[in-house]
């Protein structure tokens, strides 16, 4: 197989891909030739050098023309494939250099999604509607990986868990506070302030040994008097978590407080208000140090820091609703 792929990569010419696809579309090597703007011999030649690649041949002739056999078939959806990325290539580059297009790919952790990644992505995706977004949502610890590869153009999360974070710039963002949840169907919980001791008679969904949230919910426990729960769910999707809550109401988990709050309002979860003590942690923009970012991707840290700004103003104007609302319900009450 590796002496085949030298072959191909050291002889394959795009034309004779391009003869592939015509022969199949043509049925006629003549036919083919011509629209390929090349003799007949020239395009028997180039069908003899890609069998010649191949060690077999690619077409049976007959009657009803040149017919592809299940090797010819093979190579020509690939040949297609080939085409067709080569034709989105030059249409990217095209887009490029006239500023309408590209492609931008991010790295986030859970927890940035709602209030900063989604505002951001909607609001530049409007201003450049041609531009092919990818968002890839992962632990920081493997998102750097991919940064380091080039396969991602910037992460939001956290620098401090590579193993040498001064190779990375990182520009710090806002925090990302945790919550206790349990579905919507759980029973009201009888107390204001419970304790994570409360939930002993709970079963809980919680994150692979490899996440960082894992370790933080093995502190707390540790910090109550506790130790980790006997036969949990374990399960690095949110998807899988919230299904898993709204279906018993003796689960309970611990997300992202913005992904929780996300989900409150769709009345699918129910945040149990325990006190953490483990401190907020702080995730930012990580970039590679000394590389140079793409316009999109320049644009989208625009976009972040704006809505960094945002959040901040509309902070203190959440925080005042509900503390009338709460009022209200204390004089409805008395």
């Amino acid at each position: 197989m590796k002496d085949t792929l030298n072959i191909l990569l050291g002889k394959l010419r795009m034309k004779q891909l391009q003869l592939l696809i015509a022969l199949d579309d043509q049925k006629s090597l003549h036919k083919s030739a011509a629209i390929m703007s090349m003799t007949q011999s020239a395009a028997s030649k180039a069908l003899q050098e890609l069998e010649s690649m191949f060690e077999a041949p690619l077409f049976e002739r007959s009657k009803s023309g040149m017919i592809p056999n299940q090797l010819g078939h093979c190579v020509i959806r690939y040949a297609r494939v080939v085409a067709t990325d080569l034709t989105a290539l030059c249409q990217d580059v095209a887009e490029i250099r006239s500023g309408r297009g590209g492609r931008l790919a991010v790295g986030a952790i859970m927890g940035a999604i709602p209030e900063c990644v989604v505002p951001a992505i909607n609001r530049l995706h409007a201003g450049q509607p041609n531009l092919s977004i990818e968002v890839v949502e992962d632990t920081s610890a493997r998102m750097l990986a991919q940064l380091d590869e080039g396969r991602l153009d910037l992460v939001i999360g956290r620098a401090a868990v590579a193993a040498d974070p001064s190779k990375y710039q990182y520009r710090p963002l806002a925090d990302e506070p945790l919550s206790v949840v349990v579905g919507y169907g759980h029973p009201p919980l009888p107390r204001k302030e419970v304790k994570l001791g409360d939930l002993a008679d709970h079963r809980w969904v919680v994150y692979p040994s490899h996440m960082p949230l894992h370790a933080l919910l093995e502190r707390e426990m540790d910090l109550a008097g506790l130790s980790m729960p006997d036969n949990p769910i374990s399960t690095a999707s949110t998807f899988v978590t919230v299904a898993l809550l709204q279906s018993s109401a003796d689960l309970v988990s611990l997300l992202p407080t913005a992904i929780a709050e996300l989900f409150v309002r769709q009345k699918m979860l129910r945040v149990v208000p325990v006190k953490l003590k483990s401190p907020s942690q702080t995730f930012g923009i990580v970039t590679r140090k000394g590389g140079v970012l793409s316009p999109p991707a320049g644009r989208f840290v625009e976009l972040l820091r704006e809505e960094e700004t945002l959040q901040g103003a509309r902070k203190p104007v959440r925080a005042s609703k509900q503390k009338a609302a709460r009022a209200v319900m204390k004089r409805k009450a008395a």
